[in-house]
């Protein structure tokens, strides 16, 4: 009698496991489905937007501050880690070229290519990611004088911001960023020229 109780209560158990693992719907569950999104792995994009540079000028007995302000559009590819405490960190670097000429003493002033490489630390809430990112940034800047020609130099320095990215599937992502970048300065056609921008991009991008 014990032996028989003892094998009903086997039997009972595995036929309960079993019924535990098909759905609703009387089919067994996919592979992988109810396992949690992860931020981790390597990842390209595109982002557009507006840039608000602006520049100090001096030199030849003048100074003074002129906005040289447009559209932006480029690519970005980066790599992250999610941690299971849900921190992620990441690296992340973007070419883009700017739009945004502006006439300053009679000259034009203007940004053309710009990038950056930054380092990002964020949390996951699921699909949705919010980051801090701060890093290297570089733009080429000129100066075109009416008789003497354009002087073009790359100008060095900073770029910190937030965003968030948000996943509309396993690898498509949508993203808002804002950033602001300090270039430092540079002597161009024998003006010191003093460049920072703030920018806003959206982007979409493919995970791996």
């Amino acid at each position: 009698m014990k032996k028989i109780l003892f094998c009903s209560f086997i039997l009972f158990g595995a036929s309960g496991a079993m019924a535990a693992d098909v759905t609703a719907d009387g089919s067994a569950p996919l592979p992988g489905e109810g396992s949690s999104f992860t931020w981790s792995g390597a990842y390209i994009g595109v982002q557009g937007g507006g840039g608000w540079a602006n520049g100090e000028f001096s030199g030849f007995g003048l100074s003074g501050s002129e906005d040289a302000d447009g559209g932006t559009l480029g690519g970005f590819a980066g790599y992250n880690h999610q941690f299971h405490n849900n921190l992620v960190l990441g690296i992340e670097a973007d070419l883009e070229y700017n739009w945004n000429e502006q006439q300053v003493f009679g000259a034009d002033f203007g940004t053309d290519w710009a990038g950056s490489v930054r380092g990002r630390v964020g949390y996951a809430f699921d699909q949705a990611l919010i980051y801090a990112a701060a890093g290297w940034a570089a733009t080429r800047g000129y100066v075109e004088v009416p008789g003497l020609g354009k002087e073009e130099k790359t100008f060095n320095g900073y770029s910190v911001g937030v965003g968030v990215d948000y996943a509309f599937t396993n690898q498509i992502f949508g993203r808002v960023d804002y950033r602001y970048n300090d270039y430092g300065d540079k002597d161009l056609q024998g003006i010191n020229v003093d460049v920072d921008q703030h920018a806003v991009k959206i982007g979409l991008g493919v995970k791996f």
